[in-house]
């Protein structure tokens, strides 16, 4: 049987998820993978391995989400990305 508490707690997170927003990277012919990894660990606070998958992810899948979290938090992160000239949008 589920409770009344645990509905409204399953509730509460519907709405946190709905609110997350992503930060998703697009492949490009441009940038090395050197430049992307670091440029991931300096702007997404990823560690070498993270960045290296995520790169990975981006140039044989085309895209991939490298942050999530509330637009406030993701909107600074996604114009670093933007300056480093690599391809990124929030979602």
């Amino acid at each position: 049987m589920v409770t009344k508490e645990q509905i409204q707690e399953g509730i509460g997170l519907a709405e946190l998820k709905v609110n997350e927003y992503q930060i998703v990277l697009f492949n490009d012919d441009v940038n090395t993978f050197d430049h992307v990894v670091e440029t991931l660990i300096r702007v997404c606070n990823h560690t070498p391995e993270q960045a290296e998958q995520c790169s990975i992810i981006v140039h044989y899948k085309g895209k991939c989400t490298v942050k999530t979290g509330s637009f406030e938090e993701l909107k600074p992160r996604c114009i670093q990305l933007l300056k480093a000239d690599l391809s990124a949008e929030i979602v």
